[in-house]
């Protein structure tokens, strides 16, 4: 728990505004964040009450699913990475997968690797809702690796347009 909070402290701090614009320490200047970063992302995809679009899935993917989640609960990313490139053998178009190896590739902080798998899932995804916002909150996160703050700028803004209500309901 200290470990987390210290890494937490350490993000933040690498972290500053600047006229509305965001401007990042370089991420892989801060040393043990990836699972801070996983966090970060997945807190992206939750909002709250908005449409979701979930696909149908097969149950073979599902088995290795539940391996990976088992290996990330594990802190065992390499084995969770392995299940999730089993499984997208299985499922190459999954948008959900996809963007679950760009999560696994940003703790090992592979920022090309996590941008790219994060651009895929985006364009085969739904283009909106919290899968949406995790893809651009990856996008965001490997420019400001790069240290490319007018890019990130932009990611963050396409995260918050990913947010869409549900239709009413009488």
């Amino acid at each position: 728990m200290r470990a987390c909070l210290v890494a937490g402290a350490c993000l933040l701090a690498a972290c500053s505004t600047n006229g509305g614009n965001v401007a990042h320490e370089p991420l892989a200047k801060v040393m043990g964040a990836g699972p801070v970063l996983l966090q970060e992302v997945r807190a992206a995809g939750e909002l709250g009450n908005e449409l979701d679009v979930q696909p149908l899935r097969d149950p073979q993917v599902e088995d290795l699913r539940a391996i990976a989640r088992a290996a990330e609960a594990k802190g065992d990313y390499a084995g969770a990475q392995d299940a999730l490139r089993r499984a997208l053998e299985i499922s190459p178009k999954d948008p959900e997968l996809l963007q679950w190896s760009a999560e696994m590739a940003l703790v090992a902080h592979d920022w090309p690797r996590a941008q790219q798998l994060a651009m895929e899932s985006h364009s085969l995804g739904p283009k909106l809702g919290g899968l949406c916002r995790r893809n651009f909150t990856i996008v965001r996160m490997a420019a400001e690796a790069r240290g490319d703050v007018g890019a990130a700028s932009q990611a963050q803004q396409q995260a918050a347009a990913c947010a869409v209500a549900p239709p009413t309901r009488y």
